[in-house]
């Protein structure tokens, strides 16, 4: 299989989530897990869709060439200053460049019981 055909341009992940507390030293976060095999960086494009306001769009990150990228979704911020909200349920979109593989990774803390979730991108293209 030739490296170009791995992945897609552009990924869906429909839940998502910022917790707005945690319990104890681990700090929750949601990730998207980045896979770039094709010998060009990733730039990744992020729009955030919620149930009551308009998407957030213009958040930006990069995958080097052949590396993985474990993007916090909490850091991201775009041109406006803008972040995304915390304790707010959202989806997000993220678009690419060259053909990547997304993940989702979610490490909830908010309780005493830990739990960790991961599932793949929905690929459009």
């Amino acid at each position: 299989m030739a490296k170009k055909s791995i992945g897609a341009k552009v990924w869906l992940v429909a839940d998502s989530y910022l917790p707005d507390r945690h319990n104890g030293d681990l700090e929750s976060h949601e990730s998207a897990c980045v896979l770039n095999v094709s010998r060009r960086p990733a730039k990744l494009k992020f729009t955030v869709y919620f149930e009551d306001r308009a998407p957030l769009k213009g958040l930006e990150a990069v995958c080097p060439a052949e590396r993985t990228a474990h993007v916090r979704l909490k850091s991201l911020k775009n041109r406006k200053g803008e972040m995304i909200p915390i304790a707010k349920p959202m989806a997000f979109m993220v678009e690419s460049n060259v053909n990547v593989v997304v993940q989702h990774t979610r490490l909830d803390t908010s309780q005493a019981a830990l739990a960790l979730m991961t599932t793949m991108g929905y690929p459009l293209k």
